[in-house]
């Protein structure tokens, strides 16, 4: 049964102005775009993205810019990347398994060395991806408490209330909890990127270089969420509103909402490498770099659709309320420094990143209020944190071949959390060089953490998660 035509037009309004909507912008969405991405070079996956100080083919675009000014022949680089997104998740002692995979075009992308005197002059321009979205999260378990979502949703307006499961004021409801729980949340897109570099050697062995990046990319959270009454606490006797006899004997409430955004972007990054010591056997190079905040242009689209089910009717909000919105998002800066030792074709890296993300900010597009109080919110639940990165690989004499393993650790960046949410991964990769001009790469990587989620209140309807992401990827690239 779709909502009377009174009831929908007169509460679409509340709706929209109170903007009942459980997915409201928050501090996760800011760190949703801050957090790095993976980057979309095997070569440097396999050796854990320990790559500032090395960065001598179009990745150095992401890693360091300076890099490029190690070019010295003309080079075409293409990649593609297969992730698989694996949750285990535990809710109410309950425990179910899920995973999401795709795969997707990483990398495109051109380096042009210019002829110099002395020193170099390089320019890149290519597309790459930057970050991806892939996500999933099932759930199912009994709440014995006496919380629901229902009692979330109350307020003449929202969606308890044009379901009739309150009565008619809209804040009074029967259902007081100890329901079964249940539901999914899938997430997908991704944010790539269209890179403009040039590097130099303005000294003898000392590089810098620069990028101006251009973002575009999308993401999408759906959401499928039951309530039922499957221990029978609301029978024929209990009218959910009152002046609507066909309420009675609840059985089932269901929520779907999907957000959906459109993500448009820009920033900077400049850096540069020092070639320390060189021999026949022995090379070292240090590198650093600045990545400028990069502002996001947001374009979101909400929408939600429900339903009840009672013994002997049911109601739907038909067709789905929807919202539209656009605001700007600002990520912090990152300042990363590495170090490369190369000895008779073994190399090793290091990388150490810090990133404060207290300093994400909404910037513009929300209500005065709403903004301050998601930047609050930003500076009480984040914290500074320094990314690691090690790696090594090896060149086997002869063969062209080139074996690579490594170690990415990022930490939470929620301030207090325990060492399980942080993000780690290994990785190795195998790659193959002829004659210095065909290369083919391809790199592992096996991440795991810890991770939780409130389907609304305060740990009352909480998932714990236990994350693992697999990613594979393949870079080919050619040298004239």
């Amino acid at each position: 049964m779709k909502l009377s035509s009174s009831k929908y037009y007169t509460t679409l309004l509340f709706i929209l102005v109170l903007t009942g909507f459980v997915f409201a912008q928050n501090a996760g969405d800011a760190l949703r775009l801050s957090e790095p991405g993976l980057g979309f070079n095997a070569r440097a996956m396999g050796m854990g993205n320990a790559y500032s100080a090395l960065s001598d083919d179009f990745s150095a675009v992401y890693f360091n810019p300076a890099g490029l000014g190690l070019v010295k022949r003309l080079e075409f680089a293409g990649g593609i990347n297969y992730s698989k997104f694996n949750n285990d998740v535990t809710f109410f002692g309950n425990k179910l398994g899920s995973s999401n995979s795709e795969t997707k075009l990483d990398q495109l992308s051109f380096v042009f060395p210019f002829p110099t005197l002395r020193g170099s002059f390089v320019l890149a321009l290519g597309y790459n991806r930057d970050k991806n979205f892939n996500g999933i999260n099932t759930f199912k378990g009994y709440n014995s408490g006496t919380n629901s979502m229902t009692q979330t949703l109350l307020g003449k307006g929202d969606v308890s209330y044009l379901l009739y499961l309150t009565d008619a004021t809209g804040e009074v409801t029967p259902i007081n909890g100890q329901l079964n729980q249940e539901g999914t949340i899938t997430s997908s897109g991704g944010v790539g990127k269209w890179s403009f570099s040039a590097a130099s050697e303005i000294a003898k062995k000392f590089y810098i270089g620069g990028t101006l990046n251009i973002y575009s990319g999308d993401y999408k959270r759906s959401r499928d969420y039951y309530e039922d009454d499957t221990q029978n606490h609301y029978g024929s006797n209990v009218l959910t509103d009152p002046g609507t006899p066909n309420t009675a004997d609840f059985q089932t409430f269901h929520l779907n909402d999907v957000l959906d955004w459109d993500i448009s972007g820009w920033d900077a990054k400049i850096g540069f490498i020092y070639q320390a010591y060189s021999s026949i056997l022995l090379g070292v190079r240090v590198g650093g770099s600045i990545k400028f905040p990069t502002s996001y242009t947001i374009k979101e689209d909400y929408t939600v659709s429900g339903e009840s089910i009672f013994a002997n009717a049911s109601y739907t909000v038909d067709p789905p309320l929807e919202s539209k919105l656009e605001y700007e998002i600002t990520t912090p800066f990152i300042f990363t420094g590495g170090l490369s030792v190369n000895y008779s074709g073994l190399i090793l890296n290091t990388d150490l990143s810090y990133i404060d993300y207290t300093q994400m900010e909404f910037s513009s597009g929300l209500s005065p209020s709403e903004m301050s109080q998601n930047n609050n919110d930003i500076k009480n639940q984040f914290r500074g944190v320094m990314n690691f990165n090690v790696g090594a690989e090896y060149t086997i004499p002869e063969t062209g071949l080139r074996l690579r393993g490594g170690f990415i650790l990022n930490p939470s960046p929620y301030d207090g959390d325990p060492s399980e949410y942080d993000k780690k991964y290994l990785t190795g990769g195998i790659g193959f060089l002829t004659d210095e001009t065909i290369a083919l790469d391809l790199a592992y990587v096996h991440g795991w953490w810890e991770d939780f989620g409130d389907n609304y209140g305060t740990n009352v309807s909480r998932t714990f998660q236990d994350v693992t992401y697999s990613n594979v990827v393949f870079t080919f690239s050619y040298r004239f």
